[in-house]
């Protein structure tokens, strides 16, 4: 469900790992007493629609493209597949390649949003962030672009999981309107973070939203807290 990734990295054995982010998740889980904070990072950390559209056009420059305040649905490839069949399968070409994820800017105030997460009292703050099944390049850079932007430490604080809603948390903040999988019931509230691809959707009054790392999540974590 999740890997512990680039290995030879850790100052501890993978197993040493391993039992210290168990114990902490239980500790976590068991007492109650600190909030955990489950953070996306494509789309939410770090600028996957950009990203994506700058390497297709440099990739592709004669096809035809979508402009990002165009974008409308969570799947890249499936908007590109409506414009042409074959395009579907260039889209994918993109986020396959080497170096995608690794190039990937962070978007605005996030990384600063989460080192602050990470120094709160009572707080547990995790990256929470699917793998691409074309797992050859993207764990290894995934994990890569934390350590290069957040810092070796929260590299012990990185969940992979095709499945989130097995990840048991407070808060889930993420860009994809629709989390599903084998846990009907999550144990973590989504909060949706907009995206281009997300922001035309009708507001839903049962589900809140981060408009940017500059709206107010501070708020929204201390609501859980009561």
């Amino acid at each position: 469900m999740f890997s512990l990734g680039q290995l030879g990295k850790f100052r501890t054995s993978p197993c040493a790992t391993f039992r210290i982010f168990y114990a902490n998740m239980l500790t976590s889980s068991s007492s109650g007493k600190k909030l955990r904070v489950l953070v996306d990072m494509d789309g939410v950390l770090a600028d996957f629609e950009g990203g994506f559209l700058k390497k297709y056009k440099a990739r592709y420059p004669r096809e035809p493209f979508v402009e990002l305040e165009d974008r409308r649905g969570f799947w890249v490839s499936a908007q590109y597949g409506r414009l042409r069949s074959d395009l579907c399968e260039k889209a994918i070409s993109i986020w396959e390649s080497k170096d995608f994820f690794i190039d990937l800017e962070p978007l605005p105030g996030g990384v600063e949003a989460v080192r602050e997460m990470a120094k709160m009292e009572n707080t547990d703050v995790f990256i929470c962030t699917s793998p691409i099944k074309h797992y050859k390049h993207c764990p290894h850079e995934k994990y890569a672009w934390v350590e290069k932007h957040l810092g070796h430490d929260l590299l012990e604080r990185v969940i992979l999981t095709r499945d989130k809603t097995l990840i048991s948390g407070d808060i889930l903040i993420d860009d994809k309107p629709d989390i599903l999988g084998v846990e009907p019931k999550p144990t973590w509230e989504h909060i949706l973070f907009t995206a281009c691809h997300n922001k035309h959707l009708p507001a839903d009054p049962s589900q809140r939203r981060l408009q940017s790392w500059w709206d107010d999540w501070r708020s929204v974590l201390d609501s859980r807290r009561k």
